[in-house]
């Protein structure tokens, strides 16, 4: 088809819209007039329609700034539990590696005490009970060794245990599993914010792209008319 076929398809549908004015009888007839309103009446329709987009994106720019403003508090609100929870677990750790570090010092000591009666007690053995004594020592450094190990391997598989603890502490237990919970329901959010964003500017893009269509289509039809 042709362009000049178009173009006289869409006025003959454009023409068929438009309902012929009543003409009194007698009276001339002044079609620069006729569509000059009907030229005037479109572009007031196109008017609206695009003040009428420029109020929705105004109102949808307001609820984006909203929106980025509750995404960045919420953001600051999370940098601060994880920064809390960062302190407390610093602490946690600093008094597990005081105790630690005090549990080992009193095994030592008694460890010490220990060995120092038994060279006490073994000093006026002979050589031979001497030399048995050197084996079960070795003996008991390796028993040391192994018991060592799986006391370490039984505390990273030992399961959540709340029997033992006190009422403050199971306090502290329960708010720190609330704020891990809390931060995993933050990331869902932001998730959710993220989504809603995407689909404003599809629909956004979408709505822009309509109204460029529709002018696009006003101006042709405009044009099959003056021809």
């Amino acid at each position: 088809m042709s362009d000049t076929e178009e173009v006289g398809e869409e006025e003959v549908q454009f023409m068929a819209n438009i309902s012929a004015p009543k003409i009194p009888d007698g009276e001339k007839v002044d079609f620069d007039d006729i569509y000059r309103k009907r030229q005037e009446k479109d572009l007031a329709e196109l008017q609206s329609l695009i003040e009428a987009h420029f109020v929705q994106r105004k109102k949808e720019e307001e609820e984006l700034i909203a929106l980025v403003n509750r995404i960045e508090k919420r953001r600051s609100e999370r940098a601060e539990q994880q920064r809390i929870r960062a302190e407390r677990e610093k602490e946690r750790q600093n008094r597990l590696a005081e105790e630690k570090e005090r549990k080992e010092q009193e095994e030592q000591r008694k460890k010490m005490d220990e060995d120092a009666k038994k060279k006490k007690a073994l000093s006026n053995m002979s050589q031979q009970y001497g030399g048995g004594q050197k084996s079960d020592t070795r003996r008991g450094k390796k028993t040391t060794e192994r018991e060592k190990k799986k006391k370490i391997l039984a505390e990273r598989k030992k399961p959540l245990n709340v029997d033992h603890l006190s009422e403050d502490k199971l306090k502290d237990k329960a708010k720190e599993l609330w704020e891990s919970l809390m931060g995993l329901e933050a990331e869902k959010f932001d998730l959710s914010e993220k989504l809603k964003r995407q689909k404003y500017d599809v629909s956004h893009e979408l709505l822009i792209r309509s109204v460029i269509l529709l002018a696009k289509g006003r101006g042709k039809g405009k044009m099959g008319r003056v021809r």
